[in-house]
């Protein structure tokens, strides 16, 4: 698993998802997007990134640039965290994510509200949000990440008996 996270909340995403799979009988590498070398080795991949102004995180595309071509030689399911505002439910993907989906030859696409705290924003940062209509807030929803990560662990697990 990989996740790009600025200010750390969707890191929290990422590890109930990683805990999801552990509690479902996998064993579960977390490592930030700039350290993985390789993905070669695992049987599946889960990407994770924090959604800013429509942007991801350049490290997130950097992997994805990097082992697009091995990420589709395995299955890859992907998150993304960012809405602070409605439902993150009807909030479609920026087309950043969509990108790195498609390189990334990902399965499923899931949504996460997020998690906005001025006070840990940079200046850039504040500045982008004062021209958007976005409250403070934590507008995660870490139950249905667990929740997310175990039917995971369950496709896993039934692609692995499949190939038996």
């Amino acid at each position: 698993m990989s996740v790009s996270s600025r200010h750390g909340g969707t890191a929290e995403i990422g590890a109930r998802v990683a805990q999801a799979l552990r509690d479902g009988g996998h064993e579960v590498d977390v490592i930030a997007p700039d350290d993985v070398t390789q993905v070669a080795s695992y049987h599946a991949v889960v990407l994770g990134t924090s959604v800013y102004i429509g942007r991801v995180g350049l490290d997130i595309k950097d992997l994805v640039d990097r082992q697009g071509a091995a990420l589709h030689a395995r299955p890859v399911w992907m998150f993304w965290s960012g809405p602070v505002d409605g439902q993150p439910d009807n909030s479609p993907p920026p087309e950043d994510v969509v990108d790195i989906a498609r390189g990334a030859g990902v399965r499923q696409l899931q949504v996460f509200g997020g998690r906005l705290d001025k006070d840990g924003l940079t200046v850039t940062e504040k500045s982008l949000l004062a021209r958007t209509s976005a409250e403070p807030g934590d507008r995660r929803d870490l139950n249905l990440a667990y929740a997310w990560g175990r039917q995971i662990a369950t496709d896993v697990t039934n692609a692995a008996m499949q190939a038996r």
